[in-house]
């Protein structure tokens, strides 16, 4: 029964899109046009990872050859056989049917060039945070300015909402001596966690928790707070796209105004950073609404490339 129902699924792929006739796509680049015209047909959201449906085509197509995405532009010209295109067709039409994210068919994601594994327990990594850490908390005294002097002297971080794991084990990499905490109220997010945080062999320096913020964590104080909390508020939720609906609402969900996560972590952040720590929060499109809530805070806000004013930095003297 469950063979026929997947045959089924395959030919009713196969009847939206038309037939191709032999020869007809032959390089890589030629399926990444094709993609990308199926994908804008579609009216497909793009917000997992890539931005448009061309960045999206190249990497699907890339991911089902088992080829990182920075080496599209060295093989865009080679052929693909038989095999390879008769599955690079199939994830194409997957994408156009179910709406369901690139990511979560071929259950990866890149972030700051680092593969992470990725299935519908948790939130598609995109968090603005991953840039910040290069940017903003690599010591020195460049243009941009750090916000630390020394990323060897962070000894303790904690990332709230943690989700596939990926922020922490970037933190692990650019705090090279610090020992991470990562939280999540969710047990699948931290299945998927635990297997990101063993292929990168961080098992003894990334130590997941479950539970509501702060609450599995004690009276521990940390060097660094990160967290990219739920943040999408009653109208935002109604509205979220098909592919978004495809994630976990618990991630997405935060409350009437969206800020029912991050009201809470500013209440209690300064009672687990160190004197000289600091907080890095994520919140979106919120900043509005969090400077009303709490105008007495000098927060910081930190821009990047794709982002303005979607990230605040606060030390815990101001807390």
């Amino acid at each position: 029964m469950a063979k026929r129902a997947k045959a089924a699924a395959r030919r009713s792929r196969a009847s939206q899109f038309p037939k191709l006739g032999a020869g007809e796509l032959l390089t890589l680049l030629d399926f990444v046009r094709y993609a990308a015209s199926r994908f804008i047909e579609a009216k497909l959201v793009f917000a997992h990872g890539t931005t448009d449906p061309v960045a999206e085509a190249a990497f699907l197509v890339c991911e089902t050859l088992h080829l990182h995405p920075d080496r599209f532009e060295t093989f865009a010209t080679t052929r693909v056989t038989a095999q390879e295109a008769k599955a690079i067709l199939d994830v194409i039409a997957r994408r156009v049917t179910t709406r369901k994210p690139a990511a979560y068919l071929v259950n990866k994601i890149y972030m700051r060039g680092l593969p992470f594994h990725v299935d519908e327990r948790v939130i598609i990594p995109r968090s603005f945070i991953g840039e910040l850490l290069d940017t903003r908390f690599s010591g020195g005294s460049d243009e941009i300015g750090s916000l630390i002097d020394d990323p060897a002297s962070i000894e303790n971080v904690l990332d709230l909402c943690t989700g596939s794991g990926c922020l922490a084990i970037l933190a692990s990499r650019n705090f090279p001596n610090a020992r991470i905490d990562a939280v999540d109220i969710s047990s699948g997010a931290l299945q998927v966690a635990a297997r990101n945080v063993a292929e990168f062999n961080l098992e003894n320096r990334v130590t997941l928790h479950r539970g509501d913020l702060f609450g599995p964590i004690g009276g521990k104080r940390y060097d660094l707070i990160i967290s990219n909390p739920p943040y999408v508020d009653e109208e935002g939720m109604v509205g979220l796209p098909r592919e978004c609906r495809a994630e976990p609402k618990l991630a997405f969900d935060g409350g009437t105004d969206g800020l029912d996560f991050v009201r809470r972590i500013l209440q209690e952040a300064r009672r687990h950073l160190t004197a000289e720590g600091g907080l890095l929060c994520e919140i979106g499109r919120g900043r509005d609404a969090l400077e009303s809530a709490f105008p007495q805070l000098p927060l910081l806000w930190l821009d990047t490339e794709d982002s303005e004013g979607e990230v605040f930095w606060i030390g815990a003297a101001d807390l």
